[in-house]
């Protein structure tokens, strides 16, 4: 116990330790010993969900092929699949997208796992979280919609540049607009972001 609260992860089993720290060797074992591959600790995070917060692809890899839940939600209702989506860790999103992943699930701010990689500008994760099927319009708990964060949150660079284009090409609703009825386009140009101007206005939005 003590061990592993040393680590920071305040891991609670020998498999959630493991997978925070990206133990293969420890991992299995712990498995072959009979530890459930969806135990929680004090923070309610299922190994599989440490695994994605430390980035650890080959750990989370493992998990899910011996049925750990790509769903399951810790304390502050983050999911594998939610995180891996937010935090742009593509390849842990791709598998957990192979195996169940639950494209409605929400965070705790009412967002799917678009919008905050649309506002974190993480390119490649929009782009197989739109191919994947998630709802572009999709408005959260802030009253915005993965377009509206990646103008207003975004810094009007290349990578959200880019985010606006494939939304907007896949298209997503350009004139829904926030709760104070402002539209992408009319923060595009509040913020001066002359390229992500020139693709709304393109797409005929408002």
């Amino acid at each position: 116990m003590a061990a592993a609260f040393q680590t920071g992860a305040f891991a609670q089993t020998p498999l959630i330790t493991a997978a925070e720290s990206g133990d293969i060797a420890a991992l299995e074992n712990a498995l072959q010993n009979g530890a459930a591959v969806d135990e929680r600790d004090a923070r309610k995070r299922t190994a599989l969900m440490a695994a994605v917060q430390a980035n650890q692809g080959e750990a989370a890899r493992l998990l899910i092929e011996a049925g750990a839940d790509v769903n399951a939600k810790d304390g502050i209702e983050d999911s594998p699949y939610l995180l891996a989506g937010a935090r742009g860790y593509q390849d842990i999103l791709r598998l957990t997208l192979d195996n169940g992943a639950d494209l409605e699930s929400t965070n705790r701010f009412g967002g799917t796992a678009l919008i905050p990689a649309a506002d974190r500008g993480h390119v490649e994760t929009v782009r197989t979280l739109i191919e994947a099927g998630v709802d572009l319009d999709h408005v959260n708990k802030l009253g915005w919609t993965a377009l509206l964060e990646a103008v207003i949150l975004g810094d009007g660079g290349p990578n959200h540049t880019a985010i606006v284009k494939l939304l907007v090409d896949a298209g997503a609703d350009t004139d829904i607009a926030d709760r104070e009825g402002v539209t992408p386009l009319q923060h595009a140009k509040r913020s001066g972001y002359t390229e992500m101007i020139e693709i709304l206005e393109g797409a005929g939005a408002k």
